[in-house]
């Protein structure tokens, strides 16, 4: 906010909040980050001033006469449009856009664009379109905003106000308006009690508001270890959570039908997030039972029923599979081989026969089975069920007709994905690995992103498999090294190199996947001429170099893209493979710079990134000569040479 006017700026807020009369608390005009002013001015001032007017009093009367909490306005240079958080009431939202117009005018004159954010309400106005977006050019993004107080029982409280965030993030895009008020009274002795909003603007897509959330709801986090009060905006959205409340009783909903609950009654559900508490025992509880069994009857396996999941007979799929057949293989993987079944019903599905498996995962083989089934993601692969007989354990699938991306991208089938086609499936396979990163209770992270692993289905739409299943391996195998668990040419640097595994890891593996979908390459695949060069490494010197275009795919038709676009994504994938890995955005991020068309949102790479040849030689220093050869092969292998 400008220096000049601040004190009559602050002392007009104070007198529209005086007159009014609030129906439940005051018209919560604290404001949540500075005034954004657009750097343009209209070049007829009186004229889109008056326009400007206009929106503003048709905003003002949909808010007063037909009781809206949420309005948009177009004139013929102008756009507006205001939402009032729907606890307010008719007086109170009102009054709260009353402060938000007083507060632009602290703008320059003319300024052909302005948001304003407070707790009750935001305005916004552009000269150009911008209902469907989550993102605001002259904002700095999305960001929290942290109270200075601390809860008693902080620890308790943080870790159910991170449940009750996270399951208003699943719910609120299903419903309409985009709304959700929710209050959680927290069981254990002493335990807070804590309210909730999350909101999204009406006129973004389901999926946009999922995005805009996803990236709000990883940055409020950030308030919870030491505030018992937080907020997070973004221009499509905004989520809080407080001690106290800020919203009657009667405001609330229920939101567990839209999670798969049952209702809740403002109980709280158990958290799964803690691994080394709750879970750690029920896993020991768990394993100890599987033991008592075993020892009563050597090949017997739990058939007991996972949540969300199906029990199949093992027999019933051995004859769906024509006895594991050859001629059935859908395809050939690390951690086993995947078979076409077609059930008794007439189903079609995909089975998949575990091989490499250790005895700590088998204990502990429904638990993690549980944690991927209730995994509910469009741009996830779904699992059905499971079978265990013996020492052989069986995971069913959804069955994709379309199989793996890297068909498409430079397999048999290249050259068959339009343009459009490709950048949605970077988009949706963005936002499954966000959800598999910040929306579940426990973060999974895949260590194996890569294009055979990204699964199509009718409509071309990606569906990201085998997540969860790393889970599964022993803690010093995999199925390609000894090493790590992933693929030579998606797997970052500090992972190859050093064991240190994050979700940065899935992010840079992520950006070569974008890569080889704009370029129809391998990642592995060495380019001999002019010169000899890995993927990574020619995008690296065409973004230098101002050649965007140069790693297009000469497949696809030229008059399908358009040259920012290509270099819109060429950027963010080399900012998901920067070193170090805390400077890669997080994959919400990522979404919403691959959602948006506003170039002052994308992050620019400023490293080298490491490239394929490096960690290949950092792998020869600190392996035996057995390993580095097992791992030439598997390099080879997925190369195609």
């Amino acid at each position: 906010m400008a220096g000049s006017g601040r004190w009559w700026l602050l002392a007009a807020v104070m007198l529209v909040v005086s007159v009014s009369e609030p129906a439940f608390s005051d018209p919560q005009t604290n404001q949540i980050g500075n005034l954004g002013c657009g750097p343009y001015n209209a070049s007829d001032a009186p004229d889109y001033t008056r326009e400007l007017n206009i929106s503003f009093a048709d905003l003002r009367n949909q808010l007063s006469s037909a009781n809206k909490r949420f309005a948009t306005s177009t004139q013929r240079a102008v756009y507006a449009m205001v939402q009032c958080r729907k606890y307010l009431s008719t007086a109170d939202c009102v009054a709260c856009f009353d402060a938000a117009v007083i507060v632009t005018r602290n703008c320059p004159i003319a300024t052909t664009s302005a948001i304003v954010i407070f707790d009750g309400c935001f305005l916004r106005y552009q000269e150009s379109y911008f209902y469907d977006q989550i993102t605001d050019p002259i904002t700095e993004g999305s960001y929290p905003v942290c109270g200075n107080r601390t809860a008693r029982n902080q620890d308790i409280f943080n870790a159910t106000a991170q449940e009750l965030l996270n399951e208003l993030l699943l719910a609120t895009p299903k419903i309409n308006g985009f709304y959700a008020a929710v209050k959680l009274q927290e069981e254990s002795p002493g335990g807070a009690t804590i309210y909730a909003v999350a909101q999204c603007a009406e006129t973004v897509s389901e999926s946009n508001c999922q995005d805009c959330l996803s990236l709000v709801y990883n940055n409020i986090k950030g308030c919870l270890p030491n505030s018992a009060d937080g907020r997070a905006v973004d221009a499509g959205c905004f989520l809080r959570y407080s001690d106290t409340p800020f919203f009657a009783d009667n405001q609330t909903i229920d939101i567990a039908p839209l999670l798969g609950k049952g209702n809740s009654s403002g109980k709280k559900k158990p958290i799964l997030a803690g691994v080394v508490g709750t879970v750690g025992i029920i896993l020991v509880l768990a394993a100890l039972f599987l033991w008592y069994l075993q020892s009563r009857k050597q090949n017997a396996w739990i058939r007991g029923n996972i949540l969300g999941a199906k029990s199949y007979i093992y027999k019933d799929l051995k004859a769906a599979t024509n006895d594991f057949s050859e001629e059935n293989i859908l395809g050939k993987g690390g951690f086993g081989d995947v078979y076409k079944g077609t059930l008794q019903s007439g189903d079609v599905v995909a089975v998949k026969k575990l091989t490499t498996i250790s005895s700590r995962a088998k204990a502990n083989f429904e638990t993690e089975v549980s944690l991927i089934t209730n995994a509910n993601h469009p741009n996830l692969i779904r699992l059905l069920g499971y079978s265990g007989n013996g020492k052989v354990l069986i995971l069913v699938y959804e069955y994709m007709k379309n199989a793996s991306l890297d068909r498409y991208i430079y397999g048999e089938k290249r050259g068959m994905l339009n343009w459009k086609q490709r950048v949605d499936i970077i988009l949706g396979t963005a936002r499954g690995l966000a959800y598999l990163h910040e929306q579940l209770d426990v973060c999974i992270i895949h260590r194996d992103i890569k294009s055979s692993n990204i699964l199509l289905d009718d409509e071309f739409q990606p569906k990201i498999a085998d997540f969860g299943l790393a889970r599964l391996l022993p803690e010093n195998k995999s199925h390609l090294t000894t090493k790590f668990a992933g693929t030579l040419g998606y797997t970052a640097p500090e992972y190859a190199n050093h064991g240190h595994l994050s979700e940065k890891v899935d992010i840079y593996s992520f950006g070569i996947v974008i890569l080889e979908v704009i370029s129809g390459r391998r990642s592995s695949e060495l380019q001999v001429e002019p010169v000899t060069e890995y993927l990574l490494e020619l995008a690296w010197k065409l973004y230098e170099n101002n050649e965007h275009l140069g790693l297009v795919d000469n497949n696809l038709d030229p008059n399908e893209y358009e040259v920012e676009e290509v270099k819109r994504m060429l950027e963010i994938a080399l900012v998901c493979t920067q070193s170090p890995s805390k400077i890669r955005p997080s994959m919400s991020e990522v979404v919403v710079m691959l959602s948006s068309t506003d170039a002052s949102i994308i992050q620019k790479p400023q490293n080298r990134p490491t490239t394929i040849t490096d960690f290949s030689k950092k792998i020869a220093t600190t392996t035996s000569s057995s390993t580095l050869t097992n791992a030439t092969i598997s390099f080879s292998r997925f190369s195609g040479r």
